[in-house]
């Protein structure tokens, strides 16, 4: 598997291809934003239907970066869940599929602001979490350091194509969202730019993860 080396305030880091993010002194797989349930909540809410499988292929992914790094500890950094409905609506096979995946390792479910920590599933529920010199939450705040956040869903387009990447600038990590059905903000809006500093990277998902320097 192609991976890609960063650091964030000299914490060595390991992006995986499906956007993840790998700590691998401590064993931590990091991801944010899989929205799981948004087909159900779109049907529910605006009667659009879409195809109904986002929430197999989004554990299919994890649970096979979850397994490629043997992750001793998941963070998932908040809007785990569409809406609060989407995890009493979940199936007993999903449900029995994210028991398995946290059995055997610590799990922490970071709130985030579609969805509360979802408490009915076990594992550890924060508001954000610090873990050494990296604090792990939902929403980037400004100057912070050793930060890692999701929330934006950034990407960004090189030679016409839009892709999901994961941004940095060595003092904090913004995450792309790992969800199947997830749209994005450009790494040009101004709420990305403004959070970043000069010289910060975009690292593009794909088999192949390619850093470029941030678009502005």
């Amino acid at each position: 598997m192609n991976t890609y080396s960063l650091s964030c305030l000299d914490v060595a880091l390991t992006v995986l291809p499906s956007g993840a993010l790998y700590w691998p002194e401590k064993g931590v797989l990091v991801v944010s934003d899989l929205h799981l349930g948004r087909s159900e909540r779109f049907a529910r809410r605006a009667g659009a239907l879409l195809p109904p499988y986002e929430v197999q292929d989004t554990l299919t992914r994890l649970e096979a970066d979850i397994e490629t790094v043997a992750a001793r500890v998941v963070i998932c950094l908040g809007d785990t869940f569409d809406d609060d409905a989407a995890v009493g609506g979940l199936d007993d096979d999903l449900r029995l599929w994210i028991a398995r995946l946290m059995a055997g390792r610590r799990w922490i479910w970071v709130e985030g602001n579609h969805d509360p920590a979802p408490v009915d599933l076990g594992g550890e529920h924060r508001a954000e979490v610090q873990l050494g010199p990296l604090i792990f939450r939902h929403i980037a705040q400004v100057g912070a350091q050793g930060e890692v956040s999701g929330h934006y869903h950034p990407k960004a387009r090189v030679a016409g194509r839009s892709r999901p990447c994961l941004l940095s600038d060595g003092e904090r990590v913004i995450l792309p969202a790992y969800g199947t059905y997830t749209g994005g903000l450009r790494s040009t809006d101004k709420a990305l730019a403004r959070l970043l500093k000069p010289g910060a990277i975009a690292v593009l998902t794909g088999a192949n993860p390619v850093p470029i320097p941030m678009p502005r």
